[in-house]
């Protein structure tokens, strides 16, 4: 699942060509987007921007389309004519203009609404990292309510913060020693860290087409634990253990020396 700082930089690249531009043409297998393919036809995209794992594109035609790609959903930017990488009745929303061509593949979650109704659908989202401005005591407020079982399940709670996934969710709790199966229940200062950690690794990592949280950009040394599973621990050559917890479905991975549970 693309996280909050993939979002971002799609959200830029689409935007870069949507943007200003006047729809010529919309058209997809999205229920939404046939529903309101004559009154997006001809209309002009005010902006294109993320919100969390969000990607959302406003029409002066009083609409906004709303994204989400889950597991599976990707944009795709092309030149008219040109060959789409995926076949085309995995096209969920195609949006075309006079110079450009961008495509949503798969996404399972799709919207087209009028402004006040998408702001409602993503009203229960907590502080966007990777958004310029960012409400740093909304987010640690909204982080010391335990709503979750877990730390890992809590820290990729999107009503916390928006934007963690589950690679974030591993490799920030592995940087802050913390085991993924404790209790969200935490002290301040620990709270504070986790927020000020999230919020550094998603601005730093928003504009980088590859994620990077070690420092090093060799490939395969850009995690720490993410995907490492049974592999030695960066930092004190333990094997790297993974699973899944709670009730989140993507397997979270750390080292059981650097964040022992307490």
């Amino acid at each position: 699942m693309p996280e909050g700082d993939t979002i971002y930089l799609t959200a830029e690249r689409v935007g870069a060509v949507l943007s200003g531009q006047t729809l010529t043409a919309v058209s997809g297998s999205s229920g939404p987007i046939r529903a309101n393919s004559a009154r997006l036809t001809g209309a002009r995209v005010v902006d294109v921007r993320s919100i969390g794992k969000h990607l959302v594109v406003e029409t002066d035609a009083d609409l906004v389309i709303r994204t989400h790609m889950r597991m599976s959903g990707t944009w795709e930017v092309y030149e008219p004519g040109q060959r789409w990488r995926y076949p085309e009745g995995a096209a969920r929303v195609v949006l075309e203009t006079a110079a450009a061509v961008a495509v949503c593949f798969s996404a399972p979650d799709i919207s087209v609404s009028r402004p006040q109704a998408a702001q409602l659908e993503l009203a229960h989202l907590g502080p966007d990292l990777c958004a310029d401005v960012f409400d740093r005591l909304e987010a640690i407020r909204r982080m010391a309510v335990p709503w979750n079982d877990t730390l890992a399940e809590h820290l990729a709670d999107q009503r916390i913060m928006a934007g963690v996934g589950n690679v974030y969710k591993s490799e920030i709790l592995f940087l802050e020693h913390l085991h993924p199966e404790s209790s969200p229940l935490l002290e301040s200062e620990a709270i504070e860290r986790l927020v000020d950690r999230s919020r550094q690794l998603l601005m730093l990592n928003r504009r980088r087409p590859n994620r990077i949280t070690t420092g090093e950009t060799r490939r395969g040394g850009e995690l720490w634990v993410y995907g490492r599973g049974g592999q030695p621990c960066r930092r004190c050559r333990t094997k790297v253990e993974a699973a899944r917890i709670g009730d989140v479905e993507r397997i979270t991975y750390w080292c059981p020396a650097c964040q022992e549970l307490a």
